[in-house]
């Protein structure tokens, strides 16, 4: 068992949330027991999760995609209503990481796919990574290992780069937009989420392999990763909840 606020403080700190302004709350969104026995976490903040967490009996929930954005309303509509109602009702602790969870060179969403893809970092991009794979692959064989690195989901792509992939850039979710800087940066490859509508010509025209992993799937690892290490760190049990998004 551990004091909620001691759990946030470590993560906060872990995480070096500071350094990464976001798009809405850092941290913790909903408080809820003081004390904690039980971590749960998910890709994204949802009623469903919230009573997944309530079921395992968890005092708290860490997702990427908290409840609160600063382009959404601040009214309180019916869906938003539901969702607090399931975490006020089971006194559960809502904690959100985005960007920072993205960047972190040991436990963030970039980091850890380039571990499971075999790309030794060498620079940032953004809040993600760039770098050199261990040996050379063939766009099909790299398609291969991007979707086991995803859990299985078969990636979207443009495959407009070299016959041999070297350099690979990773931004996870939504990162279509930096295509350009990969390219600009001699990358062969570059993985995210998902496309936007000019991504594909844009790929064509910079001769560049892009890659859409998921915008859910390339952001599972991150959640798990620091769940486990605030287990590890206090003593809790952790549980991740897997509510699979096709996009």
């Amino acid at each position: 068992m551990a004091h909620r606020d001691a759990i946030l403080a470590f993560a906060d700190e872990l995480l070096d949330v500071a350094s990464y302004p976001d798009f809405g709350p850092i941290g913790l969104q909903v408080i809820g027991a003081d004390e904690v026995t039980a971590i749960a976490c998910g890709v994204s903040s949802s009623r469903e999760l919230f009573e997944h967490t309530a079921a395992l009996g968890a005092q708290m929930v860490i997702v990427h995609h908290g409840l609160f954005w600063e382009r959404d309303s601040r009214v309180v509509d019916r869906a938003m209503k539901g969702r607090l109602k399931a975490l006020i009702d089971a006194d559960i602790t809502l904690a959100a990481y985005h960007l920072a969870l993205d960047a972190h060179p040991e436990l963030g969403n970039n980091a850890l796919l380039a571990r499971e893809l075999g790309v030794e970092i060498e620079e940032r991009l953004d809040v993600g990574h760039g770098g050199t794979l261990g040996e050379p692959l063939s766009p099909d064989v790299f398609m291969a290992r991007v979707r086991d690195a995803v859990g299985g989901r078969e990636p979207l792509a443009f495959l407009y780069g070299p016959d041999e992939i070297r350099r690979v850039a990773i931004v996870s979710g939504g990162g279509a937009r930096l295509l350009g800087a990969a390219a600009a940066a001699g990358y062969d490859a570059f993985l995210t989420g998902e496309p936007a509508e000019p991504t594909m010509m844009a790929a064509r025209e910079h001769g560049i392999h892009f890659v859409a992993g998921g915008h859910y799937a390339t952001e599972r690892l991150g959640v798990q990763a620091l769940s486990a290490r605030l287990a590890q760190e206090f003593g809790l049990a952790w549980h991740l909840i897997e509510l699979t998004n096709p996009v």
